[in-house]
């Protein structure tokens, strides 16, 4: 199917209850999924209403129940560190080592042209599975910041009709106690990026949350942390966080990704962290795929913990959670496609979200785009861009099944062009 039409109607399509607007509107299946007729004119969503045999039939195309989603939002990656697998394995699979190959690779090929081209490499993969908005993280220490930076802002200018990108700054938080960590403050706030950085458990960290913090402040920026990305039952720098803008009485956005220890913790510490993080506002956005990859890992053991923190407790606490894609086929994670389905997919299965999947559904589209302040994104509602990607599954259980390689992808109201580059575009990258 190839919708090339201004003006059409889709019929009887099923979408998730969570994405719409009036949701009383619509009689739902056991999976929360509603039959529904959408009018698309010129680019736009017209109205979505029941499905019903009585309107649009001149323009009408039956789509047999076909699962409808919105273009998906990721508000966590790495692009700037994407698919540098071929040229630095992670071959023990350890974070430490992670560090190590990452850190040599980028003092040794991270230019701009290197930049650029594996960033743009992951934005075309990300656009082919029909994703919108991408928040990234960017390595940002010394002249890196600079280099990065510069890719970035041409692809975010190159790019700006097809993705929204974001940019947030990737360093360790004592840096911004430097005269560097300040130029950087200042080149995100000149960027429109956001200001963010790696907490580690330090017996200085609440002095440099406050640097943070007071830097973000001063700029009008949002912040965006690594937190807690292990499996110390010790390690508490999201609830530091929380204290911190509570203490400070930070009027921005903040998100907080990761977030693993968690859950190695006990119910009293989860209970008084997630009422902190709740009365602070923090947003948090979990990266199962990654997580699964790098937690728990050891030499010659099997695995026992699965790495992810407590999305359910989360969102039961009333804490906005999101899922996201993190790092794809660089030492942090070896795999990946930049590719929606697959994050909600595999946090499905790693988190047990199917019993029931209640609205999950949302946590890569509506939430980050929440979060992210992106407006009306990640929805399907009356007057919104016909922004959306229709699939070949009628169900969950068919849409997690398989790939979905075959999905259509809508923009503007019009099927694109969804194939993915071939990885033979980077082959010249890594010839040396």
């Amino acid at each position: 199917m190839i919708l090339d039409k201004t003006s059409y109607w889709l019929k009887n399509a099923h979408v998730p209850l969570c994405i719409l607007e009036s949701p009383n509107t619509y009689k739902q299946t056991l999976e929360g999924l509603c039959q529904v007729d959408m009018e698309i004119d010129d680019g736009r969503i017209v109205q979505i209403i029941p499905s019903t045999t009585e309107v649009g039939e001149d323009k009408a195309i039956d789509i047999k129940k076909k699962i409808i989603l919105p273009g998906f939002i990721d508000m966590h990656t790495h692009l700037d560190k994407g698919h540098l697998w071929p040229r630095c394995p992670n071959l023990d699979g350890t974070f430490d080592n992670a560090l190590s190959v990452a850190k040599a690779n980028a003092e040794k090929y991270w230019v701009q042209e290197d930049v650029y081209r594996r960033m743009e490499f992951g934005l075309k993969c990300s656009y082919a599975h029909g994703t919108t908005a991408i928040r990234t993280h960017i390595d940002s220490f010394g002249q890196q910041a600079d280099i990065s930076l510069t890719a970035f802002s041409q692809l975010q200018r190159e790019w700006a009709q097809k993705i929204t990108l974001q940019a947030v700054s990737l360093v360790s938080l004592d840096y911004y106690e430097t005269e560097a960590g300040i130029a950087l403050a200042d080149k995100m706030a000149a960027v429109g990026g956001i200001l963010g950085g790696v907490a580690f458990k330090h017996p200085d960290l609440e002095v440099q949350l406050e640097t943070v913090f007071r830097l973000a402040c001063e700029r009008g920026l949002d912040l965006d942390f690594h937190a807690d990305e292990n499996d110390d039952p010790d390690s508490d720098c999201l609830r530091a966080i929380a204290r911190t803008a509570l203490k400070t009485r930070f009027q921005g956005k903040i998100i907080c990704g990761h977030c693993c220890s968690l859950a190695v913790q006990s119910p009293a510490v989860v209970e008084e962290t997630l009422s902190l993080v709740k009365e602070a506002g923090i947003g948090i956005v979990s990266l199962p795929m990654c997580n699964l990859y790098l937690q728990d890992r050891h030499p010659d053991q099997t695995p026992y913990w699965r790495g992810v923190t407590k999305v359910k407790e989360i969102k039961d606490k009333g804490i906005p959670v999101a899922f996201a894609s993190d790092n794809c086929r660089d030492p942090f994670y070896g795999f990946g496609d930049h590719d929606g389905l697959e994050v909600l997919r595999e946090s499905v299965r790693i988190a047990h979200l199917d019993a029931n999947y209640g609205d999950w559904c949302a946590s890569v589209s509506k939430v980050p785009a929440d979060l992210l302040g992106l407006g009306q994104m990640g929805r399907l509602e009356s007057g919104l861009t016909a922004n959306f990607i229709v699939f070949n599954a009628r169900y969950f259980s068919e849409l997690f099944s398989r790939p979905q390689s075959d999905r259509m992808v809508v923009r503007k109201g019009k099927s694109i062009d969804s194939k993915l580059p071939d990885y033979a575009e980077l082959d010249d990258l890594f010839l040396n």
